[in-house]
């Protein structure tokens, strides 16, 4: 299978966890991908192993030059620009009443401000490509509540609006679409007691494999009529008590 033969995509937190997966999986399914994030000797060791098809590039998404920069060496290296997934984030478990002005500013300035910058940045090369998809990876959280979850919530509420916004504003030439992951096993997921996952219809975490499979979709030809939507995968977490 080919499903991304041709194109040309950007992953962002792709050192490790989801963002890795994804930029394997793309790559294995045909894509040249920019292996874009904060953690240099990590990426540089994922691109490295991906071979020709990948490239590591420093990116603090938070960094309005930073991102000219990594369009720019992505059509330098590539050529053209095709996929766009917003993939990196931070997350903190702190009850509203504990937590500080900083720790929700900086929530939203990588999750939120950090997709924005993102969206912003390629639009224009990926509305050359013509046939473009934006996948951002938003969160159970930004679709329900959970305890703790006041800042990593709210940005990731902000990250599913601006998903909706976006898709009205970029079509027809590029589709924008939001994946709400739940407990997968990354080293964002919190300890605690295994046992509460057990609880899930699906009984099991997801590994970042699974998210993978979906942003793959997301950003293939197979869901061209799709845009503006959110896809949940989490075990069937938010489906119910």
């Amino acid at each position: 299978m080919s499903r991304l033969e041709g194109k040309v995509a950007i992953v962002t937190g792709a050192a490790r966890g989801q963002g890795e997966a994804e930029a394997r999986l793309f790559v294995q399914e045909g894509a040249q991908v920019v292996i874009a994030d904060i953690l240099d000797a990590e990426g540089e060791a994922v691109a490295k192993e991906l071979g020709d098809d990948a490239v590591f590039v420093h990116l603090d998404v938070r960094d309005e030059q930073n991102w000219a920069d990594v369009v720019t060496s992505t059509v330098q290296r590539f050529g053209h620009l095709d996929v766009l997934v917003n993939n990196a984030a931070v997350h903190h478990i702190v009850r509203i009443e504990d937590e500080t002005v900083e720790g929700f500013e900086r929530m939203f300035r990588v999750n939120l401000i950090g997709t924005f910058l993102g969206i912003r940045t390629c639009t224009p090369e990926l509305r050359r490509s013509g046939h473009s998809s934006i996948v951002n990876i938003s969160s159970t959280a930004g679709i329900v509540g959970f305890r703790g979850h006041g800042a990593y919530g709210a940005s990731k509420w902000g990250v599913r609006g601006l998903t909706k916004v976006a898709a009205i504003e970029l079509g027809p030439e590029i589709r924008v679409n939001s994946v709400h992951p739940g407990a997968i096993e990354t080293d964002m997921l919190p300890e605690g007691d295994p046992a509460r996952f057990s609880r899930l219809p699906l009984r099991r975490t997801g590994q970042p494999e699974e998210v993978a499979e979906l942003a793959l979709f997301l950003a293939s030809d197979a869901s061209s009529y799709i845009t503006g939507a959110e896809f949940v995968v989490d075990a069937g977490m938010v489906a119910g008590p």
